[in-house]
């Protein structure tokens, strides 16, 4: 064996003690478990006497309904300093959209019922892991690791690396470079399955008309009208593509338990109705209100298909627009 492996593994088993030994059989099964991250299924469960998997199941629909009452007691509030920040003007809402408020929650109540028999059938909770098995995960992402190393930079400064930070960085990747990787990775497979399929049920006149003319019944967007869909839309582009990205991305419980609150809330946050400069999920990406209310107004109904993170289908695919390039038409339209 390379020579560098046998010092990163030795090293990494001893690094591993602290972490590992908490999933050891018998007397140590009791030990405390603070030093495993809150990411790891295997820690006790976030809430007493819930199961993690209870919890994937209930967290989109708690995000959705906080979200979109507090963006309902912004509309109500009737605070002037907030008018700046609206995209369009109250009595648009009541004017312009086609589906009232019973219409959309009963709407939305059925997507989450749907949505929660598919994730009950799906989702399980996870196999015990055992010490034996945690190291040998260990090893072979140290193997991996000493051959990366060297074809990166050589066998002499591979070596010297790997002697002085290889544990810590295989422990590293291990606990929490591959799974912030896994779940970046979710997010863009969802926006790839939510991209292609949003466009093709505009470019497709028959899907259009059939299912996702219903979710443009609301011309002004509002934040529990986010998921106001045909049921059928509703189950294929959201639930189901949830799911997918889960599954592919390989995600444990507790990560699919943020992949699908955090989802949620972008994707309410981006129908609210409000450009705040100060909203964190409205500076994560360019992909916000502002980007998917273009969607919604008929100028740009054929435009800005990405949801709910990014906007990078959309840029590299030619159906980006923008608050300038609607301008710019307007202005071409009135010298012509």
């Amino acid at each position: 064996m390379y020579e560098p492996v046998q010092e990163l593994l030795s090293n990494g088993s001893q690094a591993l003690n602290t972490t590992c030994r908490y999933f050891a059989q018998g007397e140590d099964i009791c030990l405390p478990l603070t030093d495993i991250p809150f990411y790891y299924p295997l820690r006790q469960n976030l809430l007493s006497g819930y199961s993690d998997t209870i919890l994937a199941l209930a967290a989109p629909v708690v995000a959705y309904w906080t979200m979109s009452l507090f963006f309902h007691f912004l509309d109500c509030s009737g605070w002037k300093w907030l008018d700046k920040y609206r995209i369009h003007e109250s009595v648009e809402v009541r004017s312009r959209n086609l589906a009232s408020h019973s219409d959309v929650i009963w709407a939305v109540v059925i997507q989450h019922i749907i949505q929660t028999l598919l994730g009950y059938l799906w989702l399980t909770e996870p196999p015990e892991i055992s010490h034996a098995r945690c190291q040998t995960q260990m090893e072979v992402l140290a193997r991996s690791l000493v051959t990366a190393a060297r074809w990166v930079v050589g066998d002499e400064a591979s070596r010297d690396f790997l002697e002085v930070r290889g544990a810590a960085v295989t422990q590293w990747l291990y606990w929490w470079g591959i799974p912030a990787f896994q779940f970046i990775f979710s997010l863009f497979l969802l926006d790839t399955w939510q991209y292609f399929l949003h466009r093709l049920m505009h470019t497709n006149k028959f899907l259009y008309k059939q299912f996702h003319s219903v979710h443009h019944r609301l011309y002004v967007p509002y934040a529990f009208g986010a998921l106001y869909n045909h049921p059928l839309e509703g189950f294929v582009l959201d639930s189901l593509g949830a799911v997918l990205a889960e599954y592919l991305a390989g995600l444990t419980v507790r990560q699919t338990i943020f992949l699908f609150a955090f989802s949620t809330c972008k994707t309410v946050d981006d129908h609210c109705g409000y450009s705040l400069p100060f909203d964190p999920l409205q500076m994560f990406s360019g992909n916000n209100a502002d980007y998917h209310d273009i969607h919604h107004q008929t100028v740009g109904i054929k435009s800005n298909f990405s949801q709910p993170f990014f906007v990078h289908w959309d840029t590299l695919l030619g159906t980006r627009m923008t608050r300038k390039d609607i301008e710019d038409r307007r202005r071409k339209v009135k010298t012509t």
